[in-house]
């Protein structure tokens, strides 16, 4: 499948509002963790396959000084010329008729931009959800989407060192610090219980005296180099 043959036409309207979206200020390295907006996402999609799957819903939650922000949630389908096989919606739940009648894509992506401004992403192991949303703003909106992005897979374990070699799941993090999750593989549900795996890193931030959105990307970053290494 030819996603990316040629730029996707846009509306007069579409354009304006992506162009202003794309003028809005980036997160400084300088930002205080405790005023800071993060939003935990995590998708849906049509399998686990980077290279021929494709993105099917979006749920999104905010973490805003330090809080889950209940009123801050984002969730979007986005319209499927045709569903996708049985057994991915048995994982996922999104019936056939809940994803051919979804949102027009373009402007499923374009809200979802617009929702999350340019605060910084979140989620445990970034690339598939980063790979996926990447490749959908690619072919709808015709720009490639790169952004600020938090991986807690590297994040947690950076924080809780004596923990690192014990646990290495997002399963096995949550189950540690008591997370549940209420709605397994719903992508609104995920975000809401992947932001709690964040409150608990910020909270150990703070405890670290990590104040500022930049040292909390180094230990990440840090993490990396020591994954890589062992």
């Amino acid at each position: 499948m030819h996603f990316f043959s040629r730029k996707p036409d846009l509306t007069p309207e579409l354009e304006s509002r992506l162009a202003a979206w794309q003028a809005l200020p980036a997160i400084g390295p300088g930002a205080e963790l405790e005023s800071a907006r993060f939003v935990v996402v995590d998708v849906e999609t049509s399998g686990l396959i980077l290279a021929k799957d494709h993105l099917i819903a979006i749920g999104a939650v905010a973490v805003r000084a330090g809080k889950i922000a209940a009123g801050d949630s984002f969730e979007v389908v986005l319209q499927q010329q045709t569903a996708s096989d049985r057994e991915n919606i048995l994982i996922h739940g999104i019936g056939g008729s809940a994803q051919t009648g979804g949102m027009a894509p373009q402007e499923a992506l374009l809200a979802f931009l617009e929702y999350l401004g340019k605060d910084p992403l979140v989620a445990f192991h970034v690339v598939f959800d980063e790979t996926m949303i990447r490749r959908a703003m690619r072919q709808f909106l015709g720009f490639d989407f790169k952004h600020h992005w938090l991986d807690l897979a590297y994040a947690v374990p950076a924080l809780y060192p004596e923990l690192s070699k014990k646990y290495r799941a997002l399963d096995d993090w949550q189950n540690h610090f008591r997370i549940r999750n209420y709605a397994r593989h719903s992508a609104l549900a995920d975000a809401y219980s992947t932001a709690q795996l964040l409150l608990v890193a910020l909270q150990q931030a703070k405890r670290h005296r990590i104040s500022r959105y930049k040292g909390l990307v180094d230990l990440e970053k840090a993490q990396r180099w020591v994954n890589w290494e062992g």
